[in-house]
């Protein structure tokens, strides 16, 4: 059972009625100073102002639009994960074989492996929130990390670092637990863990995989939650912590299909967070019957209606109507809405324009405020 934490005021709390995942489509500018940087043409504090400079920008868009929440569209990261882990003590990145298979496509080749005790101290991401914090101003400013599963889940782990497993997991969550403080001392107040395991646990296929890598999936759910549920004990009052649960995101592709039911009670009445940004943008994800797990009143839902996928804005009255269908099993002043996944998970980004992205996060706002008057 889920602890409950007290109740936040909603008009003043994240998340918000209108929120947004977190990454955003790099701009032209940072892309070609990226490929400028990889070639030795520009220094790295180049880079930064340059990155500096477009974060500025983007975050008064956000504001302009009328999100409360802002972010810094991940734009100095390359990958939504590996930018995140391969930080911290005891992990390094490396050049894989292969890249990750995606629904008719592949990312490039770069992977993760744990060579050493884990540990955080001195991450670079923290200088990068104080950054988005002085730009967000009166806004907040909502930092996105992936969640201490992703560690396990696509990183390879030294048996000569970790030749127990029980100790690899209780030094995974300590390394979170003084993440997320670090966060918080740094002025962080919302902080989202990003997780694509769990949408793969919905999925058959996937599971299949799991067990030919031999583990037994609903074991390694188990192992995460408790993993999770440790790193965000004892958090302060004021910080929010959510999850968005993904099924791939990639050039406008995916991974995995499947409806929630398979990980819902131990999502909904297991997580000690305080709210989840699901993905409901098309079919892939079932129906909205696995909110019936939802039994905390102080837990946000946050309805991905609207893709990230393509440009083409939804049916205004079509997204108000699944709202509705939804608020049959959770309260409507539990719900909220966003898309249903950033638009840039990686550096390549989706197949949108920058407009089309701003579109789509404005009729978030725009639909929001007629459902929530």
């Amino acid at each position: 059972m889920a602890e409950v934490r007290q109740t936040k005021s909603l008009s003043q709390a994240p998340p918000f009625r209108a929120d947004q995942v977190g990454s955003l489509l790099r701009p032209d500018r940072v892309k070609e100073a990226r490929l400028q940087r990889a070639a030795g043409d520009i220094a790295a504090d180049e880079l930064r102002r340059i990155e500096d400079e477009e974060i500025a920008r983007i975050v008064e868009k956000q504001k302009s639009i009328g999100l409360q929440a802002v972010t810094d569209g991940e734009l100095r990261r390359a990958w939504w994960h590996f930018d995140f882990l391969e930080h911290l003590d005891g992990v390094e990145g490396y050049e894989s074989e292969t890249g990750i298979q995606f629904n008719q496509t592949k990312t490039k080749s770069h992977s993760i492996k744990v060579v050493d005790k884990l540990d955080f101290s001195n991450h670079p991401m923290l200088e990068d929130f104080r950054f988005l914090l002085r730009a967000a101003g009166s806004h907040t400013a909502k930092m996105t990390i992936p969640s201490p599963s992703m560690l396990h889940f696509r990183g390879e782990i030294s048996r000569d670092a970790y030749p127990d497993q029980e100790q690899f997991f209780e030094d995974l969550a300590r390394t979170y637990k003084k993440a997320i403080q670090s966060f918080y001392d740094a002025g962080c107040r919302y902080l989202q863990l990003d997780d694509t395991s769990w949408a793969y646990f919905c999925s058959e296929e996937q599971r299949e995989q799991l067990r030919a890598r031999g583990f037994q999936p609903d074991d390694l759910m188990s192992r995460y939650r408790d993993t999770i549920n440790r790193a965000v004990a004892n958090r302060p009052d004021d910080l929010t912590i959510t999850m968005h649960i993904c099924r791939g995101n990639f050039r406008s592709t995916w991974i995995s299909s499947g409806g929630y039911e398979p990980v819902a009670e131990i999502l909904f009445d297991g997580l000690n967070i305080d709210g989840f940004f699901l993905e409901y943008d098309s079919d892939r994800a079932g129906g909205f019957e696995p909110l019936r797990f939802v039994k905390r009143n102080d837990l946000q839902i946050v309805l991905g209606l609207v893709t990230s996928k393509s440009g083409e804005l939804e049916d205004r009255d079509e997204i108000k109507r699944r709202i509705e269908e939804a608020s049959r099993y959770v309260d409507l002043n539990q719900l909220n809405l966003s898309p249903q996944c950033g638009f840039a998970s990686t550096e390549e980004g989706n197949l949108l324009t920058e407009e089309q992205q701003w579109a789509k996060l404005r009729h978030v706002v725009e639909i929001a405020e007629e459902v929530w008057k």
